[in-house]
């Protein structure tokens, strides 16, 4: 068997002619017909109140950051089981993170533990919905609302992915998307802010467009533009934007794709759990599953380990995931009393992720799956 990587990049094919029509266009930068597009249709797929696509899912963060005026007297409790730009975008803004444990059987942060981490200083919640499986946004909006909080979804995984029948994205305040190679929907590089709340909504496209109130000349509301507020230049260019909805345009067919293989892998897993040899992904009635990741536990961080060197072997390239913040250099040099997240920390050791792509043979699941029941056969 060829080597199997762990991620390639789809093209849809439509995305040559988009760029074609950018260079007869001749407009390159940002706020373009192809943004304008892709906008409306997240808005008008997903019930989303107002979409601003971004250089980066982390640009998106970093705009919330600013929009909730976050300050060294704040606090923001996020998962520690995240990537960095989670915390990263809200440190810069000099806030104290608060780091929330993950459930037992999930990666996903335990909405039943975040009352405590509460203070007269919290601000703000962060949900990560990781592998796009949704958090009881229900209870995270409950608390919310009794302490008085902000609600933001960072939902980098969770593209066409549903809580209750509601899309995920669509409950916080603000909301964060990511189109990065790895993702669902991609287009290299790029990612998108939601902005629920409307009373966000303006400062919004004043803070992505460099604290200037360009977006109101555009429509006309102004006589010229000038600064007005604090931003930076987080809007992508044209070429992104177009390369982006060709992905869109087909992701119906993208996501129904994924979901097979995802099913695929957990049919042929099924074996293994049974024998309770491996932990698979739970999925409650409530949550949709868009197959962005296909992961499942082993038994301890060594076992996880060598089953990626068995994989590795046989040409199979799987991952591990996050590093859990809290244990982080960054978060050790700068606070001296560490805390200890047990679920976060278990998580962190034994998931592994394996091998997920619209171009991902049935033979190929086959193979994989074949190689992973050897290996727990063997032991």
């Amino acid at each position: 068997m060829d080597k199997i990587p762990f991620n390639k990049p789809y093209l849809t094919g439509n995305e040559k002619n988009n760029l074609e029509s950018i260079l007869n266009f001749k407009h390159f930068a940002c706020n373009g017909q192809f943004a304008q597009k892709c906008e409306q249709f997240f808005e008008q797929k997903y019930n989303f109140n107002k979409a601003i696509l971004t250089t980066s899912c982390t640009s998106a963060l970093e705009i919330c950051a600013i929009l909730l005026n976050i300050s060294q007297n704040d606090e923001i409790i996020i998962p520690s089981y995240t990537y960095v730009s989670t915390a990263n975008a809200f440190e810069k803004q000099g806030a104290k993170i608060v780091f929330a444990d993950s459930k037992k059987d999930s990666p996903n942060i335990d909405e039943n533990e975040i009352e405590k981490l509460i203070t007269n200083k919290t601000k703000a919640i962060v949900v990560v919905h990781y592998a796009g499986i949704a958090v009881d946004m229900h209870k995270i909006l409950k608390i919310a609302k009794t302490y008085n909080l902000f609600v933001i979804e960072d939902a980098a995984h969770s593209i066409n992915s549903y809580f209750k029948e509601k899309a995920l994205g669509s409950f916080g305040n603000l909301a964060t998307f990511s189109f990065h190679e790895t993702k669902n929907i991609q287009c290299g590089e790029g990612g998108m802010l939601v902005i629920n709340d409307k009373t966000l909504e303006n400062r919004a496209e004043i803070v992505s467009m460099n604290g200037t109130n360009k977006s109101a000349f555009i429509k006309g509301n102004v006589a010229k533009y000038e600064w007005v507020d604090i931003g930076s230049t987080f809007l992508p260019n044209e070429i992104t934007a177009a390369f982006l909805l060709a992905q869109l345009e087909q992701i119906d067919i993208i996501q129904q794709k994924r979901i097979e293989i995802w099913d695929n892998y957990y049919n042929n897993l099924q074996i293994l759990a049974n024998n309770n040899k491996i932990i698979l992904p739970k999925i409650n009635e409530n949550e949709t599953n868009n197959a962005h990741i296909f992961y499942f536990f082993c038994k301890n961080k060594d076992e996880r380990n060598e089953l990626i060197k068995h994989l590795k072997i046989n040409n199979i390239q799987s991952s591990f995931h996050y590093s859990s913040l809290h244990k982080s250099i960054y978060v050790k040099n700068k606070y001296a009393n560490i805390i200890s997240l047990p679920n976060a920390e278990h998580i962190e050791d034994t998931l592994i992720r394996l091998p997920l792509f619209f171009e991902l043979t049935n033979s190929e699941i086959n193979y994989i799956t074949e190689k992973i029941i050897d290996f727990f056969d063997y032991k």
